[in-house]
């Protein structure tokens, strides 16, 4: 097989290309970044065995094992099949064969922070949502990379991702267990976002400024503030770094539910299918939006789609970013 049939495989086989001619990276996926303990022996004998003994452990939250030969490549894919079936089928994603390796590798290990199992910020369970998306989404070779992170402190900064789902709170009040003891305006004031004030021995929540990240809850003795039992979630798009336009994620939609977030994620699938540049090795999402409108992602994104009620739609987006005209700043 030719070096260049070989390039073509792998990376969809999804292995890297590296600068070490013959040589190539297996990449493991861990949806949620929650590894059952029992795949690390096997994660070792193929570092050990295939590869130089070490493994990286990627900001994805997986695992890439380096120095692997190509004329170990079909080996190795039939050594990793307990990891297909224990992090992939088992979670209801369908691949046809296991013993062939991973059968695909543009859309990259969807991350999340370690969620409300451990932290007690998080809003929600970001791995179960981690592993909705990844049954949903898996495999595809659509480069697209998707971050959960449990609460707006966003510790896997989906800020920097093409579609990030941030967890947040929508807090209810009770003015009767309210001793205006201000704990929740100062907090509020000191580490989020000022968006409670106090108006005649109550406090009020300014809606506008408001992002749901249910300090407040946390915060009051007496819990006048409470956390609304319903899950809501923060929508945030198109984010990146690289080379051409490096930028942070904006809001797309807010006070949404789990259904509609698992909806937008496919409907933005079908928007890639249909207008991404078919003459380019690849396209990411993000310079697809550019090229072809925010309003068109927008009608595609929410197509088929019954909005809750609480729910808030960007009407339009105007991202930032910064370009390299380096003579405008570099003498």
């Amino acid at each position: 097989m030719s070096i260049d049939m070989n390039v073509k495989k792998l990376t969809k086989n999804a292995y890297r290309v590296t600068k070490h001619r013959g040589k190539t990276a297996l990449r493991i996926r861990v949806p949620g970044g929650h590894l059952k303990v029992e795949f690390l022996p096997l994660i070792q004998k193929i570092a050990e065995k295939y590869g130089n003994g070490s493994v990286h452990l990627t900001t994805r939250q997986g695992f890439e094992i380096p120095d692997i030969s190509f004329s170990k490549v079909d080996e190795v894919n039939k050594l990793i099949e307990p990891i297909l079936q224990g992090m992939e089928i088992e979670n209801g994603v369908q691949i046809k064969k296991t013993d062939e390796g991973y059968p695909a590798a543009g859309t990259r290990n969807v991350a999340s922070c370690i969620g409300n199992r451990v932290c007690p910020f998080a809003n929600f369970d970001t791995t179960s949502l981690a592993l909705k998306i990844e049954k949903n989404i898996y495999p595809n070779n659509y480069h697209v990379k998707i971050a959960i992170t449990g609460c707006p402190n966003d510790c896997i900064k989906a800020h920097m991702q093409d579609i990030g789902i941030i967890g947040t709170a929508m807090p209810e009040y009770d003015i009767d267990r309210c001793i205006d003891c201000q704990a929740c305006l100062k907090n509020c004031k000191s580490r989020v976002t000022g968006a409670i004030s106090s108006k005649n021995g109550k406090v009020v929540r300014d809606e506008r400024r408001c992002i749901g990240c249910g300090e407040c809850v946390g915060k009051c003795p007496t819990s006048a503030w409470t956390r609304n039992p319903k899950k809501y979630y923060r929508l945030i798009i198109m984010g990146r770094t690289g080379k051409k336009n490096p930028r942070i994620a904006r809001t797309f939609m807010e006070w949404i539910d789990e259904k509609t977030v698992l909806a937008v994620i496919m409907n933005t699938y079908k928007f890639v299918e249909k207008h991404i540049d078919t003459t380019l090795p690849k396209e990411h999402i993000g310079y697809i939006v550019d090229r072809v409108g925010f309003p068109e992602y927008r009608r595609m994104a929410l197509e088929g789609i019954v909005l809750p009620p609480e729910a808030k739609v960007a009407k339009q987006i105007t991202w930032g970013g910064y370009q390299y005209e380096k003579d405008t700043f570099i003498k």
